[in-house]
């Protein structure tokens, strides 16, 4: 019975935000109430200021107890302090990073006005947005903080994601000519002599994905199961109740390319894989991306070997998996600046998926600004096993050239130490 209960409230929820509108007559009237409130308020407040905080603390609980002025000291040593207002908050907070996307907004093509700014100024409604992204904080705490009605609240931020989203082609963008020359860096891990190295091909990013937990949408539910919904998610792991994110990084953990799909459509860089083939000169000449393996195995995208490993090959995966700690790095900063990623309790593919990319491209004008959150790397539970992806004819030989000439030219450096 709380099966069908639960699941009759998720559906009332979504119709709710699908069925949301612009504010009402009834709410402006509200608001104006508030306003007039405020003032009051506000005049009243000044005139409590004059006498102290202290003495009309405990003259009120006086007034209502027989607790002794004596035994309020530890209550008013601890009483919580005033909630601050958006201005407050937003000096406390990071201004630039606010005023920073704030500028981005106002210059982008997109004039659009976005919904439920009755109250806000853009600069609030960045803070607003950036802190429901970074802060894992229900709508009605935001709600007391920015004196904003929850549905406002919704309405303002999934309008921000729309805004964010369209620049995903200025922030998110493959690097071409001068700039992807600049943004190579080398294979191999050990030190060898430049003529050596200039012989290995050089790596203009790491291929690889993370998955980000959604609410399951109306209609995937087991209603029949009696097994709490949370424990239930765990075991049985339905692949709608994930967004899969899979990007290329740099060697600063940016992100040149990005695509995010429901978990029941897993593509392990096979478009990334076709696209190449297609237009040979995104990738600079002797340039490679570097993959896990189950990515497919081209002469653009370089994977680690499976089953038995020789010296050869074990050397090989060896500066592969270093290389790959940049990917991890990169995803471990994105979830720790963004903790909502953790857990997105929306049930609409479509808003989850703008969320998901409104953290990916303010991940990136963060990195543009110099602001790095370092996030403690962990290792994530993969639900395919692994095994080699596609393999390439083209690929697969060009991986056996890299590999005899990484240990040839390491093995010859290591003989000369020797001696």
């Amino acid at each position: 019975m709380e099966e069908y209960v639960l699941s009759a409230g998720r559906a009332v929820l979504d119709m709710v935000e699908r069925e949301w509108q612009p504010l009402s007559p009834g709410e402006l009237e509200q608001r104006l109430d508030q306003a007039v409130e405020g003032v009051l308020e506000a005049e009243m407040m000044a005139t409590l200021k004059t006498q102290p905080p202290t003495a009309l603390y405990v003259h009120s609980l006086q007034s209502q107890t027989n607790v002794q002025p004596e035994d309020l000291q530890t209550t008013t040593s601890c009483s919580s302090p005033p909630e601050e207002s958006p201005e407050e908050a937003l000096e406390a907070s990071d201004c630039a990073a606010v005023q920073y996307i704030t500028d981005l907004l106002q210059s982008s093509k997109s004039r659009a006005r976005m919904a439920g700014r009755a109250r806000l100024s853009l600069s609030n409604t960045v803070q607003l947005s950036l802190t429901l992204l970074s802060e894992r904080v229900s709508y009605r705490s935001v709600s007391r903080r920015f004196h904003l009605e929850k549905g406002n609240i919704h309405r303002t931020f999934f309008s921000f994601c729309e805004r964010i989203n369209t620049l995903e082609e200025r922030q998110i963008r493959w690097p071409v000519g001068i700039e992807a020359v600049e943004a190579l860096f080398p294979l191999c891990i050990q030190e060898i002599e430049q003529e050596q190295q200039q012989s290995l091909p050089q790596v203009l990013g790491v291929l690889g994905h993370t998955r980000i937990p959604i609410r399951l949408p109306i209609g995937k539910h087991d209603v029949e199961s009696t097994m709490p919904e949370v424990k239930r998610m765990k075991e049985e792991a339905h692949p709608d109740s994930w967004l899969n994110l899979q990007f290329v990084c740099d060697r600063k953990g940016r992100f040149l390319h990005c695509t995010i799909s429901k978990g029941s459509n897993m593509d392990r860089g096979n478009a990334l894989k076709d696209k190449l083939k297609q237009h040979p000169d995104l990738m600079p000449p002797g340039s490679c991306l570097l993959a896990r393996a189950g990515y497919p195995l081209t002469a653009q995208i370089l994977t680690p070997y499976l089953g038995y490993q020789g010296p050869r090959e074990e050397l090989f995966n060896t500066n592969l998996e270093e290389h790959f700690h940049i990917l991890d790095q990169a995803v471990a900063n994105l979830k720790a600046r963004f903790q909502r990623l953790k857990y997105l309790d929306i049930g609409n593919y479509d808003r989850a998926r703008a969320v998901v990319l409104t953290a990916c491209v303010l991940h990136n004008v963060f990195l543009d600004m110099g602001q790095v959150i370092q996030g403690d790397v962990e290792k994530e539970e993969d639900t395919t096993p692994e095994e080699d992806g596609e393999v390439d004819e083209e690929g697969a030989q060009r991986r056996d050239t890299i590999s005899d000439l990484l240990f040839k030219n390491v093995g010859t450096v290591n003989t000369c130490d020797d001696i």
